[in-house]
C-alpha cells in the first residue's frame, strides 16, 4: 500500500482525541503539534524547556516538562499525566539528540541512547494503560533512514563515534517500534505501533550537533542542498498518527529517492530492525536499563 500524494489536509477531524508529542518545542515536534491542534486534537507538549515551548506554542497549550535522558523525569511526567488524564489516544515518540560528545545520562547510560531510545521505551511502558483506554490508540516512533547503516544497539563499539552512536539509536527506535508491534499483535491488542521517519528535513537537530564537522556537513551543507522544509518533514509521522490507511508495523517515510524527501509512503524496514532475536534482545536490555516492564498488558 502506498499513500500517494497524502498531505495533512487529508487528516480527519481529531476533536476529542488526546495526544502526546515529545520534543514539541521546535522542529518536527512543533510542526506535528501545530498540524494536530489545527484539526482539533488536544496535544500535550512533552518538552525539556517549558519556557521555550510556551513562546513557541502559546499560553493555551498544555505543556509539561520531560527530560527523556533522565528516567526519573520520565516517571514523574507519566505520573502527572495519570493524575490529569484518563486516556491517551496517540503517543508520538519524536524527540531526539544527534552527534553529541560522549556523555552519560543521570542513570549512567550513553546520552544519545538514553534520550532517543531508553526514554521513549520507558515512557511508552509507563503510559501503556492510558493508551489501552484510548480510542483506536497508536504509538508512533520516529526513526531515521540512518537506521539502515547502524550497528546493533547491544554491540559495544571499539570507540565512540558521535554519528555512529546516533545511527545506533535510530536502529534501536526501529527495532523497538517493530518489536512492540509484534508483541501487541500476539496479544490481539487494540493498540497499534507504527514507525515513521522524516527523510532529510531542515531542523535544528543538524545545526545543534555538537561536533563542528557534523554541524557543517549536516546543517550548513545538508540543510541548504538536500533538506525539505520542517512542515513537510512532519508528514510521515502525521500520516502514521492519524491516517486510516496506516497499518500496525509499517514504516511510513518519504517516497522520493533515498527516502530523503517526498510524500508519505510505506517503506521497508531493514532486516536488522525486523529480526525477532534482535528485537527480543533489545527489549530485555531496555527493561534492565530502565526498570520498566510492560507487564501482562501485552505478550
Amino acid at each position: 500500500m502506498r499513500a500517494d500524494r497524502w498531505t495533512p489536509d487529508l487528516m480527519p477531524d481529531l476533536t476529542g482525541r488526546t495526544m502526546v508529542v515529545t520534543g514539541a518545542t521546535s522542529g518536527l515536534g512543533l510542526a506535528t503539534t501545530q498540524a494536530l491542534t489545527a484539526r482539533g486534537a488536544r496535544v500535550v507538549l512533552a518538552v525539556r524547556d517549558e519556557a521555550k515551548a510556551r513562546r513557541a506554542a502559546g499560553d493555551t497549550a498544555e505543556i509539561r516538562r520531560l527530560d527523556l535522558a533522565d528516567l526519573d523525569s520520565v516517571r514523574e511526567f507519566a505520573a502527572r499525566l495519570h493524575d490529569d488524564h484518563r486516556h491517551l489516544d496517540v503517543l508520538i515518540n519524536n524527540a531526539g539528540v544527534m552527534a553529541t560528545p560522549h556523555t552519560l545520562s543521570p542513570q549512567g547510560h550513553e546520552l544519545q541512547f538514553a534520550t532517543n531510545h531508553l526514554g521513549h521505551f520507558a515512557l511508552t511502558g509507563l503510559l501503556l494503560d492510558l493508551l489501552l483506554a484510548g480510542t483506536g490508540p497508536r504509538v508512533v516512533t520516529v526513526t531515521s533512514v540512518n537506521h539502515r547503516r547502524a550497528r546493533l544497539p547491544f554491540l559495544e563499539p571499539s570507540r565512540y563515534s558521535p554519528m555512529g552512536a546516533y545511527n545506533t539509536t535510530k536502529l534501536a527506535n526501529a527495532m523497538f517500534g517493530y518489536e512492540l508491534h509484534r508483541r501487541l499483535s500476539a496479544a490481539n491488542s487494540p493498540l497499534s505501533s507504527i514507525l515513521a521517519h522524516p527523510g532529510y528535513t531542515a531542523t535544528n537537530l543538524q545545526t545543534s550537533a555538537t561536533t563542528p564537522m557534523w554541524r557543517f556537513l549536516l546543517g550548513t551543507v545538508g540543510n541548504r542542498l538536500l533538506a525539505q522544509p520542517v512542515a513537510r518533514g512532519a508528514w510521515p509521522q502525521l500520516f502514521a498518527a492519524t491516517a486510516p490507511g496506516a497499518q500496525p508495523g509499517q514504516l511510513i517515510a518519504p517516497d522520493g529517492p533515498g527516502e530523503l524527501r517526498g510524500y508519505p509512503a510505506v517503506r521497508e524496514l531493514s532486516a536488522a530492525a525486523t529480526d525477532t532475536d534482535n528485537g527480543r534482545r533489545l527489549w530485555e536490555l531496555s527493561e534492565q536499563s530502565t526498570g520498566v516492564r510492560f507487564g501482562q498488558l501485552i505478550a
